[in-house]
Protein backbone atom coordinates (compact mmCIF):
# COMPACT_ATOMS: atom_id res chain seq x y z
CA UNK A 1 0.00 0.00 0.00
CA UNK A 2 1.17 3.56 -0.51
CA UNK A 3 -0.45 5.37 2.23
CA UNK A 4 1.74 5.66 5.29
CA UNK A 5 0.43 3.30 8.17
CA UNK A 6 0.24 3.85 11.87
CA UNK A 7 2.23 1.61 14.50
CA UNK A 8 -1.09 0.43 15.25
CA UNK A 9 -2.27 -0.28 11.64
CA UNK A 10 1.11 -1.64 10.98
CA UNK A 11 0.89 -4.35 13.36
CA UNK A 12 -3.10 -5.14 11.93
CA UNK A 13 -1.59 -5.57 8.36
CA UNK A 14 1.19 -7.66 9.90
CA UNK A 15 -0.71 -10.13 11.66
CA UNK A 16 -3.35 -10.27 8.79
CA UNK A 17 -0.21 -11.27 6.66
CA UNK A 18 1.53 -13.57 8.84
CA UNK A 19 -1.79 -15.70 9.52
CA UNK A 20 -2.40 -15.73 6.12
CA UNK A 21 0.68 -16.93 5.46
CA UNK A 22 0.81 -19.72 8.35
CA UNK A 23 -2.87 -20.95 6.81
CA UNK A 24 -1.67 -21.13 3.01
CA UNK A 25 1.52 -22.99 4.39
CA UNK A 26 -0.52 -25.17 5.91
CA UNK A 27 -3.91 -25.64 3.16
CA UNK A 28 -2.75 -23.80 0.34
CA UNK A 29 -3.88 -20.33 -1.78
CA UNK A 30 -7.27 -22.13 -2.75
CA UNK A 31 -8.00 -23.75 0.18
CA UNK A 32 -7.88 -19.92 2.66
CA UNK A 33 -9.97 -18.39 2.10
CA UNK A 34 -10.37 -14.35 3.49
CA UNK A 35 -12.83 -15.39 5.94
CA UNK A 36 -10.57 -18.31 7.40
CA UNK A 37 -7.92 -15.15 7.65
CA UNK A 38 -9.83 -13.02 9.17
CA UNK A 39 -11.19 -15.69 11.73
CA UNK A 40 -7.51 -16.87 12.40
CA UNK A 41 -6.49 -13.22 12.71
CA UNK A 42 -8.94 -11.90 14.72
CA UNK A 43 -9.91 -8.81 12.39
CA UNK A 44 -13.11 -7.72 10.52
CA UNK A 45 -14.25 -7.69 7.13
CA UNK A 46 -13.33 -3.99 6.74
CA UNK A 47 -10.10 -4.13 7.98
CA UNK A 48 -9.07 -6.93 5.56
CA UNK A 49 -10.51 -5.31 2.89
CA UNK A 50 -8.72 -1.65 4.22
CA UNK A 51 -5.48 -3.25 3.60
CA UNK A 52 -6.15 -5.71 0.98
CA UNK A 53 -8.61 -4.47 -2.10
CA UNK A 54 -8.70 -8.10 -3.00
CA UNK A 55 -7.85 -11.87 -2.25
CA UNK A 56 -4.77 -11.64 -5.04
CA UNK A 57 -3.26 -8.54 -3.24
CA UNK A 58 -3.32 -10.65 0.30
CA UNK A 59 -1.42 -13.50 -1.81
CA UNK A 60 1.08 -11.27 -2.88
CA UNK A 61 1.66 -9.78 0.21
CA UNK A 62 2.19 -13.57 1.74
CA UNK A 63 4.79 -14.06 -0.83
CA UNK A 64 6.28 -11.06 0.27
CA UNK A 65 6.35 -12.56 3.79
CA UNK A 66 7.98 -15.65 2.88
CA UNK A 67 10.60 -14.51 0.96
CA UNK A 68 11.58 -12.29 3.93
CA UNK A 69 11.22 -15.18 5.89
CA UNK A 70 13.26 -17.75 3.71
CA UNK A 71 15.31 -15.75 2.07
CA UNK A 72 15.30 -12.34 4.07
CA UNK A 73 16.40 -13.88 7.29
CA UNK A 74 18.99 -15.97 5.41
CA UNK A 75 20.68 -13.55 3.65
CA UNK A 76 23.71 -13.59 6.48
CA UNK A 77 24.11 -17.41 6.30
CA UNK A 78 23.97 -17.44 2.66
CA UNK A 79 26.32 -14.99 2.48
CA UNK A 80 28.45 -17.01 4.82
CA UNK A 81 28.07 -19.72 1.94
CA UNK A 82 31.94 -19.10 0.98
CA UNK A 83 33.08 -22.46 2.19
CA UNK A 84 32.68 -26.35 1.87
CA UNK A 85 32.08 -26.63 4.82
CA UNK A 86 29.51 -23.69 4.94
CA UNK A 87 27.51 -25.55 2.54
CA UNK A 88 27.28 -28.66 3.94
CA UNK A 89 26.41 -27.28 7.27
CA UNK A 90 23.46 -24.96 5.25
CA UNK A 91 22.67 -28.53 4.11
CA UNK A 92 22.56 -30.27 7.21
CA UNK A 93 20.38 -27.15 8.64
CA UNK A 94 17.68 -27.66 6.08
CA UNK A 95 17.37 -31.39 6.51
CA UNK A 96 17.30 -31.07 10.69
CA UNK A 97 14.45 -28.11 9.97
CA UNK A 98 12.53 -30.24 7.20
CA UNK A 99 12.49 -33.36 10.03
CA UNK A 100 11.16 -30.77 12.96
CA UNK A 101 8.57 -29.62 10.00
CA UNK A 102 7.54 -33.51 9.70
CA UNK A 103 8.39 -32.61 5.66
CA UNK A 104 5.30 -31.00 5.68
CA UNK A 105 4.41 -28.13 3.29
CA UNK A 106 7.72 -27.75 1.35
CA UNK A 107 9.00 -24.88 0.61
CA UNK A 108 6.56 -21.90 1.82
CA UNK A 109 7.97 -20.25 -1.39
CA UNK A 110 8.18 -23.23 -3.77
CA UNK A 111 4.63 -24.05 -2.84
CA UNK A 112 2.66 -20.93 -3.53
CA UNK A 113 4.77 -20.80 -6.62
CA UNK A 114 3.64 -23.93 -7.66
CA UNK A 115 0.22 -23.34 -6.72
CA UNK A 116 -0.47 -19.50 -8.90
CA UNK A 117 1.94 -19.71 -11.76
CA UNK A 118 -0.92 -20.49 -14.28
CA UNK A 119 -3.61 -18.17 -13.12
CA UNK A 120 -1.74 -14.87 -11.30
CA UNK A 121 1.07 -13.23 -13.64
CA UNK A 122 1.79 -10.29 -11.30
CA UNK A 123 2.14 -12.73 -8.20
CA UNK A 124 4.01 -15.74 -10.29
CA UNK A 125 6.56 -12.44 -10.99
CA UNK A 126 6.69 -12.19 -7.30
CA UNK A 127 7.73 -15.46 -6.94
CA UNK A 128 10.47 -15.36 -9.33
CA UNK A 129 11.78 -12.24 -7.27
CA UNK A 130 12.19 -14.19 -4.48
CA UNK A 131 14.06 -17.09 -5.87
CA UNK A 132 16.43 -14.63 -8.09
CA UNK A 133 17.33 -12.85 -4.78
CA UNK A 134 17.77 -16.60 -2.90
CA UNK A 135 19.79 -17.36 -5.98
CA UNK A 136 22.09 -14.14 -5.88
CA UNK A 137 22.63 -14.82 -1.84
CA UNK A 138 24.29 -18.52 -3.13
CA UNK A 139 25.78 -17.34 -6.54
CA UNK A 140 28.02 -14.59 -4.27
CA UNK A 141 29.53 -17.26 -2.46
CA UNK A 142 30.22 -19.23 -4.69
CA UNK A 143 32.05 -16.08 -6.17
CA UNK A 144 33.77 -15.56 -3.23
CA UNK A 145 35.00 -19.10 -3.17
CA UNK A 146 36.68 -18.78 -6.93
CA UNK A 147 37.81 -15.91 -6.03
CA UNK A 148 40.13 -16.73 -3.65
CA UNK A 149 40.94 -19.92 -5.07
CA UNK A 150 38.66 -22.18 -3.26
CA UNK A 151 37.44 -22.84 -6.58
CA UNK A 152 38.81 -23.43 -9.51
CA UNK A 153 38.65 -20.99 -12.34
CA UNK A 154 36.91 -23.17 -14.46
CA UNK A 155 33.82 -23.17 -12.47
CA UNK A 156 30.78 -21.28 -12.93
CA UNK A 157 29.36 -20.06 -9.94
CA UNK A 158 26.08 -18.60 -11.68
CA UNK A 159 24.96 -22.52 -13.20
CA UNK A 160 26.06 -24.12 -9.74
CA UNK A 161 23.89 -21.58 -7.88
CA UNK A 162 21.43 -22.13 -10.54
CA UNK A 163 21.87 -26.45 -10.30
CA UNK A 164 21.75 -26.04 -5.95
CA UNK A 165 18.75 -24.12 -5.90
CA UNK A 166 17.01 -26.29 -8.67
CA UNK A 167 18.15 -29.08 -6.47
CA UNK A 168 17.03 -28.24 -3.35
CA UNK A 169 13.28 -27.38 -4.46
CA UNK A 170 12.94 -30.50 -6.21
CA UNK A 171 14.32 -32.44 -3.27
CA UNK A 172 12.03 -30.26 -0.98
CA UNK A 173 8.80 -30.98 -2.99
CA UNK A 174 10.03 -34.87 -3.44
CA UNK A 175 10.38 -35.01 0.87
CA UNK A 176 6.69 -33.08 1.35
CA UNK A 177 5.59 -36.21 -1.03
CA UNK A 178 7.66 -38.88 0.75
CA UNK A 179 7.61 -37.54 4.35
CA UNK A 180 11.09 -38.40 4.51
CA UNK A 181 14.35 -36.24 4.33
CA UNK A 182 16.44 -39.66 2.86
CA UNK A 183 15.70 -37.88 -0.64
CA UNK A 184 16.73 -34.17 0.51
CA UNK A 185 19.56 -35.31 1.98
CA UNK A 186 21.20 -37.26 -0.97
CA UNK A 187 20.00 -34.92 -3.47
CA UNK A 188 21.60 -31.99 -1.37
CA UNK A 189 24.97 -34.36 -0.73
CA UNK A 190 25.52 -34.77 -4.65
CA UNK A 191 24.76 -31.15 -5.38
CA UNK A 192 27.54 -30.36 -3.19
CA UNK A 193 29.64 -33.16 -3.68
CA UNK A 194 29.84 -31.82 -7.49
CA UNK A 195 30.28 -28.36 -6.09
CA UNK A 196 33.43 -30.10 -4.35
CA UNK A 197 34.42 -31.76 -7.62
CA UNK A 198 36.00 -27.78 -8.76
CA UNK A 199 38.16 -27.29 -5.59
CA UNK A 200 41.73 -26.21 -6.06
Amino acid sequence: MSERLTAKGRATRDRIVSTAATLMFERGVAGTSTEDVQAAAGVSTSQIYHYFRDKKALVRAVIAHQTEVVVGHQEAVLAALDSMASLRAWADAIVALQRRLECKGGCPIGSLGAEIAEHDADARADVVAGFDRWERAIRDGLHAMRDRGELRREADPDRLAIMLLATLQGALALTQLRRDTVLLRIALTEAIDHIESFTA
